[in-house]
This record gives C-alpha cells, sequence and structure tokens, in this order.
C-alpha cells in the first residue's frame, strides 16, 4: 500500500452492474496517489450494500481509520438506467401558458404517459410581460393529487424570461401540500417550452430515486463514522454537493460516462484526446476538448428523451470483452463479426458449473460434422419469476425447459421456430446464452486467466470447426481462430473511434467508416492511389480489458494509445478528483427603443442606456454564481465573464438587440476540517 501523510478522499460508482470505490490523496505526485481501489456488485434492493461492498474494501485494504476520509464523491448511472428503462415516480405536469397541441412536440406525451396534467391560463411574452394568471383548476386538483403523485413539475410559458408564474404556482403547492415542486427556469434558461417541460417531468421522476441513493450513501457514512462532504458528479462530469444533486436529479444523466472522461484527464494529464471506454457489453467513446469533456450541444438524449440538460456528447457501441463471435454470412471466407449481442463467456459458465459445460463441449466435438447451436447453452437470469408474465404459450413452455444450469442449444431446441422463442426470452431478461466471446479468446492465449480455461478451449475449437464457403474448417485450431477474434475486437475498436471522430466532423459516421478508401486505409491496402488515415489526438483506453484490446491501436489510427495504470476505475477516480462548475446567465434585452431590460433571477429590472443594464447584468451574474458554487459544495470558487452580444448595424448606425451574460464559478469542492 503507497504510504501517504495527506488527506484521504473516497470515490464512488454505482453503476448498473458493480460498484468501484478509490481511496485517492491529493499528495505523493503530480496526480495524487491511489492508495486502494475495490468492486462489488450493485444491490439495487439495497444500495447500500454494493456500496458498503466496494467503499468497505478499500477502507479495509488501506487500513485507514474511517475519520480520516475527509471527502466522498461518487458517480451514477441509475439516472441514465431509469430513463432507458422506463421507471421513475408518477407526478404531475402543470404547464402554463400552453395548450394540448404543445403536448405533441419533443416526445411530451409519450414521457408523461397516464400521468396527470393541468393547463393553466398565464405565461410571460418574449420580453417578460405578463398575461393574466389563473390557479383555479389547479386549486381544485391539489387535494387529490396530493394523495396520488410523488411530485409535480411546473412549466410556463417564457419562464426563462420571467419566472414569476412559476414561482406563484411553486408557492401555491408548498403550502397546499407536501409535494415537492421542479420549476423549469431553475433547470435551464434555453427557449423550447416543450422540451423545457420534459425536462422538468423527467426531473420531478427521479427524485425518489437519487434521494434514495443519496440517503443509503449517508447512512453507510454515518454509520461508518464518516463525517465528510458527499459529492454527485454531474453530466457535464462537473461536481455539486448531494443536496444540489437531490433537487437536480436530472443533471446526473451520464454521470459516469462524464466521471470517467474526467478520470481519463487525470490519470493521463491530456487535454485533448479520444477517449474510449471498453466494457463486457459496450464501448462508450467521447471526446476530450481542452481539458473538459465535449458536450451535446442540443442536450442529452436518454431513453429515447432529448432533454435540455448539458451532459457528454457520448456514442455506445455494442462492442465489449463478451460480445458474441459470429461469421458474416456469405463469402468465401467469412469475416468474423462481433455484437452487438452479449453473451456468457463458455469460461465464465464454465467456471461457474463445471462438468454440465465440459462434457456437452466434449461431446459436440466429438460428433463427425460441426452443428449450428455448437457451443451455444441457455440458463435462466434468476430474475423473480413475476416477471415471467404475459409469455405466450410456445415462450412459456420453452422458459419451463431452461433452468439455472446451462443447456446445451442443440438439446433444448427441437425446431427452427424455437429460436425465435428463445431469442425473445433473452430480450425480456429472462434467459442468458453462454458461447464464445473475446474473453474466451484471451483465455485460450493465456491473457486473461480469472475463469476456466479448459471450457473456452473446448469452444474455441467448436467454432474453429465451423465451414467456409468453400467446405474448409476456417481456422486449424483454437489458438489461431482466438488470436483473430482478439485482432477483430480491435480492428472493431478502431472503426468505431473513427465513426465518433466523423461524427464529430459533422460526417454521417459509420458511413464513412464504411467507405472503401476508408477501409483500405485500415488495411494497408495500397494501389495505384493509396490513402493513410490518422486521427488528430491521442486515444486514452479505459476499461479493465484495454491493455489488451488496444494494444494495436496506434497502427490502425495514426496515433499513440495512453492506457492508465488505474483504468479499471476510472469512473470512481474521476468523481473524487473533478471540479465544481456551475454557471448562471442573465439576459438583457431592449422591448421597446431606448429601454434596456435586465432578467436578474426572479425579478426584471429597466435601465435607460445599454451600459448599465449590462453592469447591473453581470453583478447579479457574479453574485449568483458565487452563491450557486456555495450551494453546490466549492471552496473559494473563481470567477469567469462571457459576454455574448447579438447587435444590428445599419447605415452605420448599430442597434443592441439582446445580450447573454454567463457568470461560470468553478472550484474544488469543501472537505472535511
Amino acid at each position: 500500500m503507497p504510504e501517504t501523510s495527506g488527506p484521504l478522499f473516497l470515490g464512488l460508482d454505482t453503476g448498473g452492474t458493480y460498484t468501484d470505490a478509490v481511496l485517492w490523496t491529493p499528495t505523493g505526485s503530480d496526480k495524487g496517489t491511489v492508495i486502494a481501489k475495490a468492486k462489488a456488485l450493485t444491490t439495487r434492493h439495497d444500495l447500500s450494500e454494493g456500496i458498503a461492498g466496494a467503499a468497505g474494501r478499500v477502507l479495509r485494504e488501506a487500513g485507514v481509520a474511517p475519520a480520516e476520509v475527509k471527502l466522498v464523491s461518487m458517480s451514477t448511472t441509475l439516472a441514465t438506467n431509469a430513463l432507458v428503462e422506463g421507471q421513475g415516480g408518477r407526478v404531475a405536469l402543470v404547464m402554463v401558458g400552453f395548450t394540448q397541441a404543445d403536448l405533441e412536440r419533443d416526445g411530451l406525451k409519450v414521457a408523461l404517459g397516464s400521468d396527470p396534467v393541468l393547463f393553466l391560463p398565464g405565461g410571460h411574452d418574449v420580453h417578460g410581460n405578463a398575461a393574466p394568471l389563473d390557479t383555479s383548476a389547479l386549486d381544485q386538483a391539489l387535494p387529490e393529487l396530493a394523495k396520488t403523485v410523488s411530485g409535480v413539475a411546473v412549466c410556463a410559458y417564457f419562464a426563462t424570461r420571467n419566472p414569476a408564474h412559476e414561482l406563484a404556482i411553486r408557492d401555491l403547492i408548498r403550502r397546499k401540500t407536501s409535494l415537492p415542486v421542479t420549476t423549469s427556469h431553475e433547470l435551464t434558461s434555453k427557449l423550447g417550452g416543450p422540451r423545457r417541460a420534459l425536462t422538468t417531468l423527467l426531473n420531478a421522476r427521479l427524485i425518489a430515486m437519487i434521494d434514495r441513493l443519496v440517503a443509503a450513501t449517508e447512512g453507510w457514512l454515518e454509520g461508518e463514522g464518516i463525517h465528510a462532504p458527499l459529492m454527485v458528479v454531474r453530466g457535464d462530469g462537473a461536481l455539486v454537493s448531494a443536496s444540489f444533486a437531490r433537487q437536480r436529479p436530472i443533471e446526473t444523466i451520464l454521470s459516469g460516462p462524464a466521471a470517467s472522461l474526467v478520470g481519463a484527464r487525470h490519470m493521463t494529464g491530456l487535454d485533448n484526446a479520444l477517449v474510449s471506454d471498453i466494457g463486457g457489453t459496450t464501448t462508450d467513446v467521447a471526446v476530450l476538448d481542452r481539458g473538459r469533456p465535449r458536450l451535446d450541444p442540443e442536450g442529452a438524449t436518454v431513453g429515447g428523451f432529448r432533454t435540455m440538460v448539458e451532459a457528454v456528447a457520448m456514442r455506445t457501441f455494442g462492442l465489449g470483452g463478451d460480445s458474441e463471435v459470429a461469421l458474416e454470412d456469405g463469402g468465401l471466407v467469412p469475416a468474423i463479426r462481433l455484437g452487438p449481442r452479449r453473451l456468457v463467456p463458455l469460461a465464465l459458465a464454465g467456471h461457474a458449473h463445471g462438468q454440465a459445460v465440459h462434457e456437452e463441449l466434449e461431446r459436440q466435438l466429438r460428433t463427425p460434422n460441426p452443428g449450428r447451436l455448437d457451443g451455444r447453452f441457455a440458463l435462466r437470469t434468476g430474475v423473480p419469476e413475476h416477471l415471467a408474465a404475459g409469455l405466450t404459450a410456445p415462450e412459456a413452455k420453452l422458459y419451463d425447459a431452461v433452468t439455472a444450469i446451462p443447456q446445451p442449444l442443440d438439446r433444448l431446441l427441437t425446431s427452427t421456430p424455437q429460436v425465435a422463442t428463445l431469442n425473445r426470452l433473452v430480450s425480456r431478461g429472462l434467459v442468458h446464452i453462454a458461447g464464445f466471446t473475446p474473453s474466451d479468446a484471451a483465455h485460450v492465449l493465456g491473457k486473461q486467466s480469472n475463469w476456466n480455461r479448459d471450457a473456452a478451449e473446448l469452444g474455441a475449437k467448436l467454432f474453429a470447426r465451423r465451414k467456409d464457403g468453400r467446405g474448409q474448417p476456417i481456422a486449424p485450431d483454437a489458438e489461431t481462430i482466438s488470436s483473430q477474434v482478439l485482432t477483430a475486437l480491435t480492428r472493431r475498436s478502431a472503426e468505431v473511434i473513427l465513426e465518433t471522430a466523423f461524427t464529430e466532423d459533422g460526417l454521417d459516421g459509420p458511413a464513412t467508416v464504411a467507405q472503401p478508401l476508408v477501409q483500405n486505409a485500415l488495411n494497408k491496402r495500397r494501389g495505384i492511389a493509396g490513402m493513410s488515415l490518422a486521427v488528430d489526438r491521442p486515444v486514452i483506453g479505459l476499461g479493465a480489458s484495454a491493455p489488451l484490446h488496444y494494444a494495436g491501436l496506434p497502427d490502425l489510427l495514426g496515433q499513440t494509445c495512453v492506457v492508465p495504470e488505474d483504468t479499471d476505475v476510472a469512473n470512481a477516480l474521476g468523481a473524487v478528483v473533478g471540479q465544481v462548475r456551475v454557471s448562471v446567465g442573465v439576459r438583457v434585452s431592449q422591448p421597446v427603443e431606448g429601454r434596456f431590460r435586465a432578467s436578474l433571477g426572479e425579478t426584471q429590472r429597466d435601465f435607460n442606456a445599454e451600459a448599465p443594464a449590462m453592469a447591473a447584468a453581470e453583478d447579479y451574474a457574479r453574485s449568483a454564481a458565487a452563491e450557486k458554487a456555495q450551494q453546490a459544495g466549492a471552496h473559494d470558487p473563481q470567477i469567469v465573464v462571457d459576454y455574448a452580444i447579438t447587435a444590428a448595424t445599419v447605415e452605420d448606425q448599430r442597434t443592441f438587440i439582446e445580450a447573454i451574460i454567463t457568470a461560470t464559478a468553478s472550484g474544488r469542492p469543501r472537505v472535511a476540517v
């Protein structure tokens, strides 16, 4: 264990499958020192169990007293997963100044589902002038809503120009109920009412879920005697206090990927890079620009909904160590195809079930001819039985035949239509398929050793004897096919990184990668005319298997590939080394010639000249950003102000139209004293 005399910080990442923990100190080197790291399964029924498993382990490994921890920070994918899976509380949406037709825009009606919505007269115009507000319908509905929803989302017409009606409704709901209320102007200053309403609705749904995560973490910290500030990573990579995140849980979508980018930048010191994070199921690729994650300018899209939340521009591909290995259809020499489906590696199935897997693989190898289902098994995922409700008769019959012990598909399936039936059970999350994967290939070649090599080798032999278009085996032995699979994974990794780069350059990423010239460049194939290919910045490889799969990337991408030492816990490390960063934007407009209106938070002020209006706007933006940074947990934040002025010049006469003054406050989080 590295020795250190500096303060200790605990970083956590609560993912859908694993919870990671890292104990870090800012002393020992210019990048600080990782004292210990650990993983534990995320326990969704009781999040504190996964947190205790990972965090408790790092404290024990480091041999430190809990009271020595001075800061705790976490990233999470729970909000992202909830939106993808359609989870969240039942909430009411109050729309002021909007009509029923507005529900049809930006996916708002789909997101609302069967949750109640109320339309109230009111709202403001583009200059912040109010229409009459009538809350009588809300007064009548509140007694019933108080008993049937878990929160309320409020969105008023042009509330970003004047939030008075949102504030009045918020105060009314709080006076008459105990429901949490989310108002749209608190979350975004952007125009576009229906999408602003969508963002507010999703935020209200997530409050209870993030509250449970924060409460579970705080409860474990309290039980361990850790009295340190708790921070949460936002989707743009910045840190905010846990209390801040509780009110704005929507801002934690893509928190995990954002934390990995912050961790990548910290571990490598690279300000400009392509970051590729490979896991068992997916590869996530994003861009670092000038030391910060590149954000999605249109707002983060999660679960099919385009929000107004600033978050990392992340592209996800179905490519990982556990990807399905298959052959392309047609061709004399069929190419190896990977993913997008995840399989249980045979090495893992053999590790868990021993002879039940080995005997069937050996039986299949003894047959004279290869079968199309060789090396494939089905087993139950272990979800509760009530989740199997609603199966058709064929699905129920096949599901009853599947057990917790892997069964070979060549004996389980008795007809071709059952293949489609099995795939439906897999898509429902009821059944896993086990088969040959890159993880198995790595076991065969001795590059991975945590599971059962014998099962992996048997699976590789079965795959190698599949026939090509000439009727010959596709490979002579297990080692050859395994080497080809790992080479294919590295090649496909290069392609997904290039897809991301081309997309960021405004091109159609997949189509551009498929171009013959690009493929020739990757294949180093030259004719009379040849083309070389290179990305403009190094690649940072993240993930436990990155050292293996990314070793060949430099030759394909014309750039170096850096794989940090602690790449397997990049998310947890990114959670603890980041900075608090918040922004406040103030708008100055000219509703009539000679009157300059500054929207100062919950109030508006008119001035007779541009200069005093701009000065008042900057003063407010600075003070509001400083206050917001304090609430978000920053220590001694530094403030930078940016001006975006729109003006027209006609016949040498300048006419002021609008200005946005943005103050950004940033700094390290406060630590326990």
